[in-house]
C-alpha cells in the first residue's frame, strides 16, 4: 500500500500542466497524514484493547490501567488534528 502511494498522489495533484497550488498540496499532505495516524491508533488500540478485557477478565482491580493503556494511542490522532489547524 505505502509503495503505491507516490503514483495515487501523482494522480491527485496532477492539474494538466498548470501551477499546482500550494494550499492544495499541503491539504493533501495533511490528509493522509491523519489518515495514516488514524490507521496506526486502530493497528495500536487492537492488541491494546484485547489484552486490556483479558486483564479485567482476570482480576477487576486492573481496569483503571486497562482504560489509560488504552486511551494512550488516541492521543496520537488528537496530535495529527492538532498539527493541521497548527500548519
Amino acid at each position: 500500500m505505502i509503495e503505491a502511494l507516490p503514483a495515487f498522489l501523482s494522480v491527485v495533484l496532477d492539474t494538466g500542466g498548470a501551477t499546482t497550488d500550494l494550499f492544495l498540496e499541503n491539504t493533501g499532505a495533511a490528509a493522509i497524514a491523519v489518515g495514516l495516524a488514524a490507521l496506526a491508533t486502530g493497528y495500536a488500540q487492537r492488541g491494546i484493547g484485547s489484552a486490556a478485557v483479558g486483564a479485567v477478565a482476570e482480576d477487576s482491580d486492573n481496569l483503571i490501567s486497562a482504560l489509560i493503556f488504552t486511551a494512550i494511542p488516541e492521543t496520537l490522532i488528537i496530535i495529527a488534528f492538532v498539527t493541521i489547524f497548527v500548519v
